[in-house]
C-alpha cells in the first residue's frame, strides 16, 4: 500500500545534542568513521528520504552547520538547559518543522550510520495505516527478544505543544511520552541498521572493519 505521507511532508532531524557521556564527553556526532563524522553518514542516508533536514546540536554549531550546508539544514539548540535528553532535541525539531508548515518530523540519532534506506517509507506507511501520531522501530535478535528503538521516530508536528508541556513538568522519558499518544511500532529485520555506536572503542573497531 503506498503511503499517503509523501517525502515532501517530512522534515528529517539528526539528534546530536547529547553530552556524549559514554564516549567520555566528546561530541559524538563529530567523531570520525572512515574519515567522516558520524553525523555526516547519517545525513547522507536520511536526506533522500525527506523533504528537508535539520540538526539538533548544543555544541559546535558552526561545524554542524557546515555538515548540513549541502541541504540547507539549520542547527537547532535545545530550548531547555542542562541537556535534558533526546525529547528536548525532538521538541526543537517539532517546533521548527511546524513553523515551516511541515506535518511530520522523522528523528534519528547521530550515532547510527547504517539506518535503513526505507526507514521513512515504512514508518509513514504504518502511521497512515494505523492512524497513529507517532511511529517508531522494533527489532528482534536471534533468540526472538524484541527491542524498541524509540529515538528513531516519526512524529506529527502538531504534538509540539504537548511535548513542551511534558518537558516543562519535569518529565524526560521518551517511552512515557509516546504512551500518551497513538503509537505504531514497526518491526525491522536488520538489527544492525539501528546499532548505536556508544564508545570510542566501538567506533575504533568499526573504523578498522
Amino acid at each position: 500500500m503506498p503511503s499517503a505521507i509523501p517525502a515532501a511532508a517530512l522534515m528529517g532531524l539528526v539528534l546530536a545534542g547529547g553530552r556524549g557521556q559514554r564516549m567520555g564527553g566528546v561530541d559524538k556526532g563529530l567523531q570520525l568513521l572512515h574519515g567522516r563524522p558520524l553525523a555526516a553518514h547519517v545525513l547522507d542516508r536520511l536526506a533522500p528520504q525527506v523533504g528537508t533536514l535539520a540538526i539538533s546540536a548544543n555544541r559546535h554549531a558552526d561545524t554542524y552547520a557546515a555538515l548540513g550546508a549541502p541541504w540547507q539544514a539549520p542547527v537547532l539548540a535545545d530550548a531547555l538547559p542542562d541537556y535534558p535528553g533526546p525529547l528536548a532535541g525532538l521538541l526543537a525539531g517539532l517546533q521548527a518543522a511546524r513553523a515551516a508548515q511541515v506535518a511530520w518530523l522523522l528523528a534519528v540519532p547521530c550515532d547510527s550510520p547504517w539506518l535503513p534506506a526505507d526507514l521513512a517509507a515504512r514508518l509513514t506507511e504504518a502511521a497512515f495505516a494505523q492512524h497513529a501520531d507517532i511511529a517508531t522501530v522494533t527489532t528482534s535478535d536471534s533468540a526472538g527478544a524484541v527491542s524498541l528503538h524509540p529515538v528513531f521516530a516519526l512524529v506529527r508536528t502538531s504534538l509540539a505543544d504537548d511535548l513542551g508541556a511534558f518537558l516543562q513538568a519535569g518529565e524526560r522519558k521518551v517511552r512515557a511520552w509516546y504512551a500518551r499518544h497513538k503509537t505504531a511500532e514497526v518491526a525491522f529485520g536488520d538489527e544492525r541498521a539501528f546499532y548505536n555506536i556508544n564508545s570510542l572503542q566501538e567506533l575504533d573497531d568499526f573504523d578498522r572493519a
